[in-house]
C-alpha cells in the first residue's frame, strides 16, 4: 500500500495541533491551580493569626508545640478532620446532608473568579462583577438550610433557619452600598472600580467618598460571615453548633473552610470597593508606571500588587478578629432589627444621595 507524502504531512500536523491544544488546556489550568494554592495557604495563615490574636487580647500563649511558633497547628487540626469517621444520622436525608457542605464552598469559591488580587491579575474581568459576586454568595445559605434540614436535629434546624434569614436580611444593605459605589465609578466590573481610586492614591478610595456606605458594608460583610456578634446560626450557648451540630469529619471541615474562606472573599471585597485595591497610596504617583521595562518587571509589579492586595485586606481581618472578642453576642429579634430597621433605610438614602449628586454633576 502506496501512502501519498501529503497525507503523511497532514497527518503530522493534525497530531502536533492536537498536542499542542492539549498543552494549552494545560497552561490555562495552572492560574486556577495557584489560585486554589494561594486561598489553601491564606486560610491557614488566617486562622494562625486568629488564634495567635485572640491569645493576645486574652493574655495567653496560644498555639505554640505544632510548629515554629505553632504554624503547623492548623495544618494538625486539618488533617485529624480528615482522618476522623464521616458518621452520617440515621433518620436524616443523606443526599442534602451530604451535599450541603460542599454547595457552602463552593459558591465561595467561585467568588475569587472576579477578585483582581493584583495589577492585570484577575481570572474574569466581567462588566458584571460585583454583581456576580453577589448573586453567588447568596447560594451560600441554601446549602446551610439543607444542612440544617437534612440533619433531622432541631438545633440544626433552628441554626439552618437563622442562617437563610440573616444571609436575607443583610444582603440588600451589601447591595445596595455595591450598586453605590457602581454609581461611582461608572461600572460594576471589580477593575474598573479599583482603576477608578487609583488617580489620587490614598485620597481617591471610595472610603472617603463612601463612608456611610463603607460602614454599612462591613456591618453587613460581618454578618455574612456569620462572626461575633452576629454568629446566631451557631450559637455554642444556644444550639450547640447550629446547622454544623450532627457534621463530623471532612464534612465538618467543609464547613470550617467555608467560614473563613467567606470571611477572606469579604475582606477582598472591602479592599477593592473601598480601599484602592492594588493600588499604592501615594497621590499624583503611578507606581507601577516606573515599571514597563520587560516581563521580570511585570511579574514584580504584578507581586506587589497582590503584597498591596493582601495587606489592606488583612486589616479588615485583624478589626473583624479583634471584634469577635469584644463586642457580646446580639438577640435574634435585635440581629434583624438592625438589618431591616437600621442598615436597610440607611443603605438606601445612601445610594439616592449618590444617585441625585452623580445627576447633578452631569
Amino acid at each position: 500500500m502506496i501512502i501519498d507524502r501529503v497525507e503523511v504531512e497532514t497527518i503530522n500536523s493534525f497530531l502536533k495541533s492536537e498536542l499542542l491544544k492539549e498543552v494549552y488546556g494545560l497552561i490555562w489550568i495552572l492560574p486556577i491551580l495557584a489560585l486554589l494554592l494561594g486561598i489553601t495557604i491564606q486560610v491557614l495563615v488566617i486562622v494562625w493569626l486568629e488564634r495567635e490574636i485572640s491569645a493576645s487580647i486574652q493574655q495567653r500563649i496560644g498555639p505554640e508545640y505544632a510548629g515554629p511558633l505553632g504554624l503547623l497547628q492548623a495544618i494538625a487540626d486539618g488533617t485529624k478532620l480528615l482522618l476522623k469517621e464521616d458518621i452520617l444520622p440515621s433518620r436524616g436525608d443523606i443526599p442534602l446532608f451530604s451535599i450541603g457542605p460542599s454547595i457552602a464552598v463552593i459558591s465561595i469559591l467561585l467568588s475569587f473568579l472576579v477578585i483582581p488580587l493584583g495589577y492585570r491579575f484577575v481570572l474574569a474581568d466581567l462588566s458584571i462583577g460585583v454583581f456576580l459576586w453577589i448573586a453567588i454568595s447568596s447560594i451560600a445559605p441554601i446549602g446551610l438550610l439543607m444542612a440544617g434540614y437534612s440533619s433531622n436535629n432541631k438545633y440544626s434546624f433552628s441554626g439552618g433557619l437563622r442562617a437563610a434569614a440573616q444571609s436575607i436580611s443583610y444582603e440588600i444593605p451589601l447591595t445596595f452600598c455595591v450598586l453605590a459605589i457602581s454609581l461611582l465609578s461608572n461600572s460594576s466590573s471589580t477593575v474598573d472600580i479599583v482603576e477608578a481610586q487609583s488617580k489620587y492614591g490614598f485620597f481617591g478610595w471610595n472610603l472617603w467618598r463612601q463612608p456611610i456606605g463603607f460602614l454599612v458594608f462591613l456591618i453587613s460583610s460581618l454578618a455574612e460571615c456569620e462572626r461575633l456578634p452576629f454568629d446566631l446560626p451557631e450559637a455554642e450557648e444556644e444550639l450547640v453548633a447550629g446547622y454544623q451540630t450532627e457534621y463530623s469529619g471532612i464534612k465538618y471541615g467543609l464547613f470550617y473552610l467555608a467560614s473563613y474562606l467567606n470571611l477572606l472573599v469579604s475582606s477582598l471585597f472591602v479592599t477593592v470597593l473601598y480601599l484602592g485595591g492594588w493600588n499604592f497610596s501615594i497621590p499624583y504617583i503611578s507606581f507601577f508606571g516606573f515599571f514597563q521595562m520587560n516581563k521580570i518587571i511585570g511579574i514584580f509589579e504584578m507581586v506587589i500588587g497582590i503584597f498591596i492586595t493582601l495587606t489592606k485586606a488583612y486589616l479588615f481581618l485583624f478589626i473583624s478578629i479583634t471584634i469577635r472578642w469584644t463586642l457580646p453576642r446580639m438577640r435574634m429579634d435585635q440581629l434583624l432589627n438592625l438589618g431591616w430597621k437600621f442598615l436597610l433605610p440607611i443603605s438606601l438614602g445612601n445610594l439616592l444621595l449618590t444617585t441625585s449628586s452623580q445627576l447633578v454633576s452631569l
